[in-house]
């Protein structure tokens, strides 16, 4: 800002008042519900300890500390203190959750590993190699992991172990049906290669597309390593016999490992989902209040600088980390829940995750609104600046530094401890009586001056019981989680509503009682006034119902606790009677609370799915010139019948299920001919096999990436073999020792760092090196004259593993680009067009015409479907990442342009919904509302439409990848007409009678959803130019 010192003029905006400090406010006290008056503030404890932590104290020197100091004893010191750091940083690390994660991989590794070193338990699983499967199947279903997720790893093994044993014997009897009784063996084969090992793996490939999580993926391995290994390794389908040999020690295997991991999970230091979603719910509810009291803040300051300050941040971090996992510990919750007979618990721990949501959505309205009136005070500084030369003639007075403060300093933090009435400010604001009879002209910072200055201490009033409340809420310390709910704060809660109520009330107007504001002329004045009101309105409106949603949530606590204390109903096992649900699942599936909340967006839904259901039908009937509108299908043509019956065949998953299928038939072949049969078994064909299992993915991207991540944990995982085998010399002891060094690094990587396949790979390969090659050396196998026999060759057993591998990922790379190539950067430009045309679609219909028409029938005209877009676009955000991994001639893929588009369209659907809470409060009208509807309704229509055409002409641009027309239509002075509408409505003597203030509170939601809709394409239109310019002559040649 501009200083008077300096010889030039300070911003009207600080000239105009001596900004007065509100007085104090009356504020409910939530634990006792007494109602007093004093000054408070919305920092919290953390935020004060950490203010000024890094500033300079009254002790800190004024040039600073001495560098002139020993430098032999600095260098000393400053070793050992890093040594003391890092020391500290792994005893941290080691007492952990994380880090005793790792310990408990490591463990079970070792435990696994005494399969093949242990001759007991080695001849207990026969004379077959593979015995290094159980420690595979540790480090694959490994005990990091809570008791409920463990709970859902023993369920999906066993289905794996069924499936690959239905795979297995029903091809040994098709084989034995076709070579022993027909005597057509090489047909039988064809049939096993086409049916059982290309369908049954398709199969497998495509749950793992359509469900798309963690533990589905390891299952899917682990049926698929025992298909492969009794299809093309073992001979019995080969050679027509029936032999369960393999079978049976697979089932072995997998028993073992799991009963190991499950030993460990249950036994060291056990981690109970239930018990960390109360952590969750306690840390969600703890920044919850943070952004609330920061929000708050910065709206009554007017100042953004509130929410970039470090504590706001890291508030900010706090919050996006911890409720990003309340979905998936709620779904492993859930497990242990159904387990113990708790069920109703999980239901009222759904619907309290729910209300979770809830509020977090409240708190984007209230950012929304915000953000709107830092966007409203900086063009009102631009203005200004345009008439300080004009002012600077006029204005000599000196200037206080108390005016050049910031815009809107609304709230006086009171420093702690301090005596109420001390500051000089607050007396002064005691005397500020005629404010309501200031000047008002065209800039917004006015008339957020008169609003906050009548609404701020009861906003603020109910920011802190509210933020007090949640600081409280839900749980108490572990690790007994009793709810910490106050029978008082309920009572509380309903008082500071009822007290903010009035004072909004009032507020609003107060706002419009001035005599000033019944003399503009300006269209652009009353379009300004207007959106000013709008922005103060729908945040004191959020604000109230954030306050409702809290009540909603104490209520949820309530009912849990009594659950929780008492039991009414006992301990029931529901989930077992599938009978009943057979019968009520159309209707049970709807009622079920979580389903409408944060754990419906947690299922992966496939964008080509989507896009499928969605688009094809309506494509079809204007694309299909044999298609008769007026005819029902059953009348249509028997060619496009047909053609819409194998409509399942065109999905993209479908697809990728038939390829894969496919890819391993052929893959196989080589084990089912005598010739190349020996070919195959030498270098290991079955795990290249399962490499191109692992490598095939829907799109190219994805496969780049998993293929490359299992090439390189291959080569390491041999190389750490080939260096582990040469120091042990054969040694189990020492062999054993060195696995379990290597499984506690390979560990980290899976647990600590996320990269789960590349540390599976890791021990995946050291397991089939060196464990197999200990197999070797004490004759554990009947045919021990491979790679090297009892005196096993580590490097060419290494060798073999290797080229198995590599052959695997890159037939796995040519089958994902040559067969039905599905591209990433294709497909996430295809999803985002189709997103910005369902969007277009949502607003060419208003959508504030739901509540006097009623809803329309056609569903992609309903803004309810604004969570499907939010799936949507996580689908869309997976994507993004996959294509930065293709690699084309034209040029890399722009991740940051379209990571920048995409979070613009995110906060396009945040805007979604802040349109869906208003309309879904009350599906009907009020009369005033309904007259204000009326009122408006042609410049809503006008504003919906243009809207709608930009959304159409950006998904065009970019599924075409073609400029955009520089003669796009502008929304500014439409919405300018709508906001001048309203501010005429209340001044028109013949409506508005009826009218009351909270009947204004649906257009203010409007008017601010439409202007962040606005702000966001002209975003989205900038990235667009510069992903493919703008239009010019050589793109119109006609050649």
């Amino acid at each position: 800002m501009i200083s008077a010192d300096d010889g030039d003029i300070v911003s009207p905006i600080h000239r105009r008042f001596n900004r007065p400090v509100l007085r104090q406010a009356t504020l409910i006290l939530p634990r006792t519900g007494e109602r007093v008056r004093r000054t408070i503030t919305l920092r919290s404890s953390r935020q004060l300890d950490g203010a000024d932590r890094d500033e300079p104290s009254d002790r800190s020197p004024l040039l600073g500390w001495s560098s002139k100091q020993d430098t032999r004893t600095n260098v000393v010191q400053s070793y050992w203190k890093y040594v003391k750091l890092q020391a500290r940083t792994v005893y941290d690390f080691t007492i952990s959750t994380t880090g005793q994660g790792v310990f408990k991989c490591s463990l079970a590794y070792l435990v696994g590993s005494l399969a093949t070193f242990v001759p007991a338990i080695a001849n207990f699983l026969g004379h077959q190699d593979g015995k290094h499967m159980v420690a595979t199947v540790t480090v694959y279903f490994h005990p990091a992991r809570t008791q409920g997720s463990m709970l859902e790893a023993i369920i999906l093994a066993a289905l794996a172990f069924i499936y690959a044993a239905f795979i297995s014997f029903t091809s040994m009897g098709v084989s034995i049906l076709f070579g022993r009784t027909w005597d057509l063996l090489t047909l039988g084969h064809i049939i096993v290669l086409v049916l059982f090992c290309g369908g049954g793996l398709g199969f497998v490939g495509w749950v793992k597309q359509k469900l798309g999580m963690e533990l589905v993926n390891v299952a899917c391995s682990l049926a698929s390593l025992a298909i492969i290994t009794v299809l093309t390794k073992e001979g019995a389908v080969q050679t027509a016999t029936f032999s369960a040999d393999k079978v049976v020690q697979v089932m072995k295997m997998v028993i073992m490992g799991v009963l190991a991991t499950v030993a460990i999970c249950f036994s060291i230091r056990p981690q109970s989902a239930r018990k960390k979603l109360r952590e969750n719910l306690i840390h969600v509810t703890s920044s919850l209040g943070d952004m609330l009291a920061i929000i708050s803040r910065s709206f009554l300051t007017g100042s953004e600088d509130v929410s970039h300050e470090k504590s706001s941040v890291e508030a900010l971090g706090r919050y996006q980390a911890v409720y990003s996992t309340l979905s998936k510990n709620l779904k492993e919750a859930k497990s242990e829940h159904f387990v113990m007979g708790t069920e109703r618990e999980y239901h009222l721990e759904a619907r309290l995750v729910d209300c979770m949501q809830r509020l977090a959505h409240s708190v984007g309205g209230l950012r929304s609104a915000a953000a709107t009136q830092f966007i409203l005070l900086g063009q009102s500084d631009e203005g200004a600046v345009k008439r300080r030369l004009s002012l600077s003639s006029i204005s000599s007075r000196p200037v206080s530094p108390q005016e050049n403060y910031g815009v809107l300093e609304a709230i006086h933090e009171a420093p702690e401890g301090e005596p109420l009435g001390s500051t000089p400010a607050l007396q002064e604001s005691e005397n500020n009586k005629g404010v309501t009879d200031m000047p008002l002209d065209s800039a917004p910072a006015d008339i957020f001056e008169r609003f906050i200055l009548h609404l701020g201490p009861s906003m603020k009033s109910l920011a802190y019981t509210v933020r007090e409340i949640l600081d409280a809420l839900p749980f108490g310390p572990g690790p007994r989680f009793e709810i910490a709910a106050n029978s008082r704060f309920r009572h509380s809660l309903t008082q500071a509503m009822a007290l903010y109520a009035n004072a909004r009330k009032e507020a609003l107007s107060l706002l419009y009682k001035n005599k000033e504001v019944h003399i503009i002329r300006s269209l652009e004045t009353e379009a300004v006034f207007e959106e000013v009101a709008a922005s103060c309105g729908h945040f004191s409106s959020s604000l109230l119902n954030f306050a409702e949603e809290m009540k909603s949530f104490l209520d949820v606590l309530d009912d849990l606790k009594l659950e929780m204390e008492e039991h009414p109903k006992g301990r029931t096992w529901d989930w077992l009677k599938v009978w009943r649900k057979v019968h009520a699942f159309g209707t049970s599936a709807r009622e079920d609370a979580e389903r409408g909340g944060l754990t419906e967006q947690t299922v992966e839904i496939s964008i080509a799915e989507e896009m499928a259901e969605e688009t094809m039908a309506p494509a079809a009937q204007h694309r299909n010139p044999i298609l008769d509108p007026e005819k029902s299908l059953q009348k249509q043509a028997y060619t496009y019948r047909l053609w819409k019956a194998l409509s399942v065949l065109r999905r993209d998953d479908t697809k990728f299920a038939i390829k894969v299928g496919c890819g391993a038939a052929l893959f196989a072949s080589p084990s089912f001919i005598y010739e190349t049969r020996s070919f195959y078994s030498h270098w290991r064909g079955e795990w290249g096999l399962l490499s191109y299992m692992l490598v095939c993915s829907m799109t190219i991207g994805a496969s780049n990436t998993t293929g490359s991540a299992r090439f390189f944990g291959t080569c390491l995982g041999a190389i750490c073999a080939i260096v582990t085998w040469t120091i042990s010399q054969g040694n189990p002891i020492i062999l054993a020792l060195l696995g379990w060094c290597m499984s506690l690094w390979t560990s980290y990587l899976i647990v600590a760092k996320g990269k789960g396949p590349m540390g599976r790979f890791i021990m995946l390969t050291y397991n089939l090196s060196a464990l197999y090659a200990y197999s070797l050396s004490v004759k554990d196998d009947e045919d021990d004259d491979d790679e090297g026999g009892i005196d096993p060759v580590i490097t060419e057993i290494g060798l073999h593993r290797v080229v198995a591998v590599m052959s695997g990922c890159l037939w796995g790379l040519v089958v994902t680009r040559l067969i039905w190539p599905i591209s990433a950067r294709r497909k996430f430009k295809d999803g985002l067009s189709l997103l910005w045309l369902r969007m277009g679609l949502v607003w060419r219909r208003d959508p504030l015409v739901v509540l006097t028409d009623g809803e329309s029938d056609n569903s992609y005209m309903n803004l309810r479907e604004e969570f499907e877009f939010q799936r949507f676009l996580s689908g869309l955000e997976g994507l993004r990442k996959q294509a930065s991994s293709e690699f084309e001639l034209k040029g890399p893929f722009p991740d940051k342009t379209f990571n920048t588009i995409l979070k613009s369209t995110g906060r396009m659907l945040d805007a979604f919904h802040a349109m869906n809470v208003i309309i879904l409060k009350d599906l009907k009208a009020s009369h005033g509302e309904a007259e204000i509807l009326r009122y408006t309704s042609n410049e809503r229509v006008q504003l919906c439409a243009r809207i709608s055409h930009l959304f159409q002409v950006l998904a065009s641009s970019l599924k075409l990848e073609y400029p955009l027309n520089d003669a796009l239509p502008n929304t500014d002075h439409t919405r300018d007409r709508l906001l001048a509408k309203i501010f005429a409505y209340r001044r028109d003597d013949q409506v508005g009678h009826d009218t009351t203030d909270e009947d204004f509170a649906l257009l203010y939601a409007y008017a601010l959803v439409t202007g962040q809709l606005c702000r966001e394409i002209d975003v989205v239109e900038k990235d667009i130019e510069k992903l493919y310019g703008v239009l010019d002559e050589d793109l119109l040649k006609l050649q």
